[in-house]
C-alpha cells in the first residue's frame, strides 16, 4: 500500500505544478516587462476568478484578464455615476462625465477584447491588441480632466488599480501574437 502512495502523491504534486506554472510563468513574464506591475500585483489580480487558476494557456489567462478589468472598469463607472449624482459643482460634473465616457468606452472594449481572445487567430489577437491599448488610455485621460484643472481626482485608487488591471490584460496578449513582420528589402 505505501508504494503505491508515493507515485500517487508525487504525481498529484507534478500535476498542481504544472496547473499553477502557467499563470506563474505569465505573470513572472508581465512583472518581468512592466516595472509598475509586480509578480503580486499580476497574482492578486488572476485571483479575482477561480478559473485563472486552470487555465490551460495564455490565451485562456489572456481572455479572463480582460474580464477581470472589464469588471473593475463598470466598478469605476457605477462610482463615477454616483458621485456624479452627488456632485453640485458643474465644472466638477464636466470632469466626472470625462471619466464616465472612457470607461464606458472601456468596459465595451474590454468585451471586444476578451471576445477576440476567445475567437483566437493571428488577426482576432492584434484585433483584441488594438481593444486592449485603447481601454488602457481611460484612467489616463480620467486623471488628466482633473489634472488640467488643478482638482484631486476622487477617482485616483480606481484609476490606479485599473491602470495595472489593463496593463496586465494587454501584455498577456500581446504575448500571444507574433510580432509584425517587417517587409522584405532588395538587396
Amino acid at each position: 500500500m505505501r508504494r503505491l502512495l508515493v507515485p500517487v502523491l508525487l504525481l498529484m504534486l507534478a500535476l498542481s505544478t504544472c496547473e499553477s506554472s502557467v499563470l506563474q510563468d505569465t505573470c513572472k513574464s508581465v512583472a518581468a516587462g512592466h516595472k509598475y506591475v509586480t509578480y503580486n500585483d499580476c497574482i492578486k489580480a488572476f485571483q479575482a476568478d477561480s478559473a485563472s487558476a486552470t487555465a490551460a494557456d495564455a490565451r485562456g489567462l489572456a481572455a479572463i484578464a480582460a474580464r477581470i478589468a472589464e469588471k473593475a472598469a463598470n466598478a469605476t463607472s457605477a462610482r463615477i455615476a454616483a458621485l456624479r449624482a452627488a456632485e453640485k459643482d458643474a465644472r466638477r460634473q464636466d470632469r466626472l462625465g470625462v471619466c464616465a465616457e472612457v470607461y464606458s468606452d472601456a468596459v465595451d472594449q474590454l468585451g471586444e477584447a476578451a471576445e477576440d481572445i476567445a475567437r483566437g487567430g493571428d488577426e482576432a489577437t492584434q484585433d483584441a491588441v488594438t481593444q486592449l491599448s485603447a481601454a488602457l488610455d481611460a484612467p489616463g485621460t480620467c486623471e488628466d480632466a482633473f489634472g488640467e484643472a488643478d482638482d484631486a481626482s476622487p477617482l485616483a485608487p480606481e484609476d490606479a488599480e485599473f491602470a495595472k488591471l489593463a496593463t496586465i490584460a494587454l501584455a498577456v496578449a500581446a504575448s500571444l501574437s507574433p510580432p509584425p513582420s517587417t517587409p522584405a528589402t532588395m538587396d
